[in-house]
């Protein structure tokens, strides 16, 4: 559960490819101005610690996706969130989501296994205080197989993948794309030039991130890189929303 994901074998690349054109749930929508939504996976303390202040001090808020086995653990991303983190984020005005409580890959295991762990991500979630309902959820590392899909259709509003990807005019709410803060220098200018983009051609943008530290890790960011990209958001003018609230102003669904 700690180590960094290696996606292997021809089956699973098949699975992540045709996920994308299975099981859809589209919504339609129409923009005249740009939607950012600005998540964090897993999630690491730094998270917390660099990323919300960052946000809160533009007035934003951001989308903090929970595995809560990891709670109070060490990672290849640091130290990991505990109980006071969920209520500082929560009395922030913060969405806190669902990941899985292993932090499953949904694309090899099971509907039982991965409806089971969510559950008992659910559960322990509450245990430690968090009260706003769980609507949104991401698939750990990004993987899914279309049965999972459909199995998590009816319990969450979306479901979000990594695969990168601006929404414009409709959305797989099963399979929300989402672009990396992540990747290094080459990564951190594409999250820049999505972001850039929407001043001329409005679009939900969800990005996410992991650790927010001096050394990042590959999938992590440096405090200078995450406001780069947050100015980049700025100057494109988009709103910004968190994931749950993003999706009831484009579907008219109620949180």
């Amino acid at each position: 559960m700690n180590a960094p994901y290696i996606p292997s074998g021809w089956q699973s690349r098949f699975t992540r490819q045709i996920s994308r054109f299975l099981a859809r749930d589209e919504i339609q929508f129409d923009l005249d101005h740009a939607i950012v939504s600005i998540s964090f996976d897993d999630f690491p303390k730094s998270a917390v610690s660099e990323g919300a202040p960052a946000l809160e001090a533009r007035g934003w808020s951001g989308t903090y996706y929970a595995s809560a086995g990891y709670l109070g653990q060490t990672t290849h991303h640091g130290a990991m969130f505990d109980a006071a983190d969920l209520q500082r984020l929560e009395l922030g005005g913060h969405e806190i989501a669902c990941h899985t409580y292993q932090h499953l890959d949904c694309a090899k295991a099971s509907i039982a296994e991965v409806i089971s762990s969510l559950e008992h991500n659910e559960r322990a979630l509450k245990e430690l205080g968090v009260k706003q309902p769980l609507s949104s959820f991401a698939y750990p590392y990004g993987e899914t197989a279309p049965a999972i899909k459909t199995a998590l259709a009816s319990r969450f509003q979306t479901l979000r993948g990594v695969r990168p990807g601006i929404m414009r005019g409709r959305a797989d709410r099963n399979l929300l794309p989402a672009v990396g803060i992540d990747g290094g220098d080459a990564g951190i200018q594409r999250a820049i030039e999505a972001a850039e983009s929407l001043a001329h051609h409005p679009g939900w943008l969800v990005l996410y991130a992991h650790d927010i530290q001096a050394e990042p890790t590959e999938w992590g960011c440096t405090p200078h890189d995450f406001e780069r990209v947050l100015a980049a958001i700025d100057r494109s003018g988009a709103q910004v929303l968190t994931v749950r609230d993003a999706y009831a102003a484009l579907s008219g669904e109620p949180t």
